[in-house]
């Protein structure tokens, strides 16, 4: 007979999930006893770490991800990353360990007081064991949770003398043998009756979101752009955690403002706006408006029957967004549309002809532009650069799937630690993080996991001694005075080295892009610091 350890890690191997991310505690220690030698284990040195690596691997992986944290304490801790891996909409397991059962009644130490109720609001699914046998059985039924649309995390919390205890053998086997999968698909009614419309519309346009490349449907919209000649938009940049269309490509427009009277004025003249893989809008500030221009329909393609349900505006098709854009474009025919195809989009634009000054300090601009010209054509990069996003996006113009992650909640910490997990899950093309100095401060400590296990990460750090984006922010907001907005003194070279990861400072963009190609792909984690002009940076 099996113990529920020995049945539960049957399970993970079963599901290839060999990889654990996590920070144990007292409360985890009986799950690892006697630890597999055909997993690996990856320590974070802080909960939100361990869920920040679990996060990237997960995406970049395209499977379900395992992360153990610590009872209540390691569970709080991580609350913050957990809202980001659910606005990924990432597909993570996360198990907690909890007091033993005597001791839970009598709340003792390290008691986990209410487990279930604790991630509640930001997981899919949350449970605990009400008997030890059947740990293997709710473990399984997390990760079909997690693993089915829309992807998300699942959790369960599991006492910490459940491991011993000897599993219930036909629950275990049925846990470890059964699959579950599911993509719907729309209509062919439904699809049929948006074909119609699109073909028949006077400026149709289209709206990537990130479910583009997350379901393995980049080629499609392309295909359904080319087709229909469609211009090409990305949704605003705070939703977007990952790209959904080549932004090098002829028909790619650029990227939606955030807030709601900018969108509807950016999107004026379409009559019919088709949105696919992405909620509308991700809308950050709040600047009132239209929510679609006059003479506008919109129709949203979304795997996420919530996303749908919530949209302020439009029409909404819950199914899987490359089985729905693949008979799309069947039922489109080969036929291309009769419309002038779009205009192409401008080169980007250098730091001198936007007339700004040479540094040092060097703008966000230049530094943007000497990382796309050391950023190899298979680089994948990890931002969380919040005044650099769309410099970084208009200077490198992404045009690969797999290529391009961000934290879709906007809460900083994600960068540094779905770096390295993004690395980890994708070891044969080179990852470069670029980070605010400000944001690496809320995940630092993934530099010590990427020197323990010589992840080659790049890390490009900006430094503008400044919380830039909240400056921004703040004059939009109208705010004067605010305090706790500059970062004087933080070296994060120094503390860089201090954890094991090279590190060298540049002043320019000459010294940067050198840097950079020395570096990127060279093996072993390294971290490049260079100062940058305060500000925004957009183009």
């Amino acid at each position: 007979m099996s113990t529920v350890r020995e049945a539960t890690f049957e399970l993970l191997r079963a599901r290839g999930m060999t990889t654990i991310f996590g920070n144990p505690g007292s409360t985890e220690l009986p799950m690892l006893a006697d630890y597999p030698e055909d997993f690996r284990y990856v320590l974070g040195l802080q909960e939100a770490v361990a869920v920040g690596m679990a996060d990237g691997y997960a995406q970049a992986s395209g499977q379900v991800a395992h992360v153990n944290l610590h009872t209540a304490p390691g569970v709080g801790n991580a609350m913050g990353a957990i809202f980001n891996a659910q606005a990924n909409h990432s597909p993570l397991l996360i198990t907690a360990g909890q007091q033993v059962r005597a001791a839970m009644t009598m709340q003792a130490n390290l008691t986990n007081r209410d487990a279930v109720r604790m991630p509640h609001p930001l997981v899919k699914w949350s449970y605990e064991v009400p008997r030890a046998a059947d740990v293997p059985a709710a473990i399984g039924r997390a990760i079909h949770t997690a693993a089915l649309p829309p992807k998300g995390p699942a959790f369960v919390s599991i006492p910490m003398d459940d491991w011993a205890v000897e599993a219930d053998p036909d629950g275990s086997a049925q846990a470890t043998a059964r699959r579950v999968e599911g993509r719907a698909t729309a209509s062919p009614d439904r699809v049929a009756d948006l074909a119609r419309r699109l073909a028949a519309a006077r400026s149709p346009v289209l709206v990537a979101g990130p479910d583009i490349d997350a379901s393995g449907s980049w080629d499609f919209a392309v295909g359904l752009a080319e087709r229909q000649r469609l211009p090409v938009w990305a949704i605003p940049a705070p939703g977007g955690g990952r790209l959904g269309f080549p932004e090098d490509h002829p028909g790619f427009r650029g990227v939606l403002p955030p807030a709601i009277g900018p969108v509807s004025e950016t999107l004026a003249g379409h009559d019919l706006i088709l949105v696919a893989g992405a909620s509308v809008f991700a809308y950050y500030p709040y600047v009132p408006g239209d929510l679609l221009p006059a003479g506008a329909e919109l129709v949203v393609v979304t795997s996420d029957p919530e996303e749908a349900a919530r949209a302020p505006m439009g029409e909404a098709i819950v199914a899987d967004v490359a089985l729905t854009l693949e008979a799309l474009l069947a039922e489109l025919g080969e036929d291309e549309a009769d419309r002038e195809p779009p205009e192409p989009r401008e080169p980007p634009l250098s730091a001198a002809a936007m007339g700004i000054e040479p540094g040092p300090p060097i703008s966000g601009t230049e530094a943007m532009a000497a990382l796309a010209r050391a950023f190899p054509a298979d680089g994948i990069v990890v931002l969380e650069a919040p005044s650099a996003t769309l410099a970084l996006r208009n200077q490198l113009r992404i045009s690969r799937p797999g290529s391009y992650f961000f934290g879709a909640g906007g809460g900083l910490g994600f960068g540094l630690a779905a770096a390295v997990g993004v690395q980890m899950a994708r070891p044969a093309r080179p990852v470069v993080c670029v980070v605010g100095e400000g944001s690496a401060q809320y995940a630092i400590t993934a530099l010590w996991s990427a020197a323990a296990y010589e992840v080659p990460v790049t890390f490009l750090v900006l430094g503008n001694r400044e919380y830039a984006i909240l400056k921004w922010f703040a004059l939009a907001e109208g705010v004067e005075r605010a305090p706790g907005l500059d970062l004087p003194a933080l070296d994060v070279a120094a503390v860089a080295a201090g954890y094991g990861v090279p590190a060298t400072r540049v002043e320019s963009g000459e010294e940067l892009e050198a840097e950079l190609r020395e570096r990127i792909g060279a093996g072993g984690p390294a971290l490049i610091e260079v100062g940058v002009a305060p500000g925004m940076w957009l183009a």
